[in-house]
């Protein structure tokens, strides 16, 4: 089937979203980067215009730390680990958290979790917490 088929696409999606239970394991069993354990974002822009994302990141006992910057290219999809995020400071292993999402255009997020550090990998993928605009 045609793409053009689909034009002019639907946007989909919402500017907010929330992940209330990250957690980036520590242990891994295999080599990097491919059996390294990671939290990470799924982000898809069916809009004409790039999505400029800001992640703001809360621990339990600290802060909020933010904002991080993110741009999703005009329907595209991007995948962003959060162990890969350190611009203004890396992620903290191993530490439970949470990750506000705003975008300047609707997006749809979905949040996974790739644990390697057990002899079987597990994981695990939900959509994230859409926020009414």
């Amino acid at each position: 089937m045609s793409i053009e088929k689909f034009r002019p696409m639907k946007t989909h999606g919402k500017l907010n979203w929330a992940i209330a239970a990250g957690k980036i394991p520590f242990l891994c069993t295999g080599k990097e980067p491919d059996f390294i354990s990671y939290d990470q974002l799924s982000i898809l822009n069916t809009c004409e215009k790039d999505a400029e994302i800001s992640l703001l990141i809360f621990y339990e006992d600290e802060k909020p730390v933010g904002d991080y910057k993110i741009k999703v290219k005009a329907r595209r999809l991007r995948k962003i680990r959060f162990n890969d995020l350190i611009d203004l400071e890396a992620m903290q292993m191993e530490r439970n958290f949470a990750c506000c999402i705003k975008s300047n255009v609707p997006v749809v997020v979905q949040f996974s979790r790739m644990n390697t550090g057990a002899a079987a990998n597990s994981e695990i993928a939900t959509v994230a917490f859409p926020i009414e605009n």
